[in-house]
This record gives structure tokens, C-alpha cells and sequence, in this order.
């Protein structure tokens, strides 16, 4: 893996959240709120993980490991997850500029949230942060279908075409 093929992942990633948070900005407040069945109970608490789970990995990579996810969660709006969003992307753009090929092979030492130490090379790391926030915005597609709503197609192949 490149550092070009690293950052066009990320870019895929910011490409691919800015959707959902069209596709969801397009719902009322009943509809991104109404509890349902899936990992987590609705759609604005699914895109909160999202932000929340980025928020934490790029924490860790800049040697804080948080103990558990941040206050700005526990009743966020859509708004203030994008400015949050916005702000770990800008962040983690930063980050990501100043890493050497030797940096990304050696292994990063930080705090799961159950307080385990755990150490993984810091490529993986950032290969997994992509991989998780797909996954939840598969369920994403799947919740806003439930509450009506058309989900944006965020295939990296159809951001390849862009």
C-alpha cells in the first residue's frame, strides 16, 4: 500500500460519510431518532458511532487513549456530529502528513476502551478505521430503508467514478 492509495482511501471515507449526512439531514427528527432494531438504537446514534469511533482511533494515534467515548454523544444533533466530523478530518489529514513508511510499520501501543493494553502496526490501524466505518454505514443503508428513506450509494467503486 501507498501513501497515495492510503489517503484515497480517507478521502473515500470523508466522501462516503458527507452522504450519509446528506441522505440524513434530508430526515425529520422523529425519523433520525425513532428507535430500531440494529447495533445501535437509531440513526443518529449509528452515525454518531461512526464519528465517535473515528474521534477515538485518531486520538489514540495521537497518544491519548480515551476511556470510553466522548460526552458530545450521549444526545448529539446532526449538526454537531458534522462539526465534530469536520474537525477529526481536518485532524487526521494533519496526522496523516507527517507519516513515514517506517511509521506506519511500527506498532502502536494504546488503551482498548475495556482498559486492555493493546499494540497493532499502525498501517492496520488505519486500514481498520475505513473497514469499520463501511461496515456501519452498511447499517446505515439498512436503518434509513426502515424509516423510509433512500440511502446514497457509497461503493468505492462509484466514488471511483467521480
Amino acid at each position: 500500500m501507498t501513501f497515495d492509495d492510503l489517503h484515497s482511501l480517507y478521502a473515500y471515507n470523508a466522501w462516503a460519510n458527507a452522504r450519509f449526512f446528506e441522505a440524513i439531514a434530508g430526515l425529520d427528527e422523529t425519523r433520525r431518532t425513532s428507535r430500531l432494531e440494529s447495533s445501535f438504537p437509531s440513526v443518529i446514534a449509528t452515525l454518531g458511532h461512526i464519528v465517535g469511533a473515528e474521534w477515538i482511533w485518531l486520538s489514540r494515534w495521537q497518544g491519548t487513549s480515551p476511556a470510553g467515548f466522548p460526552e458530545w454523544l450521549q444526545a448529539p444533533t446532526l449538526e454537531d456530529l458534522r462539526s465534530r466530523l469536520t474537525k477529526v478530518e481536518s485532524d487526521r489529514a494533519a496526522f496523516l502528513s507527517t507519516l513515514t513508511e517506517e511509521a506506519l510499520q511500527r506498532p502502536l501501543a494504546y488503551t482498548l476502551l475495556n482498559g486492555t493494553a493493546s499494540s497493532t502496526r499502525l498501517l492496520d490501524l488505519l486500514l481498520h478505521v475505513v473497514n469499520h466505518s463501511t461496515y456501519h454505514r452498511g447499517q446505515l443503508t439498512t436503518l434509513l430503508r426502515q424509516v423510509g428513506a433512500t440511502p446514497p450509494a457509497t461503493d468505492y467503486v462509484v466514488y471511483t467514478r467521480q
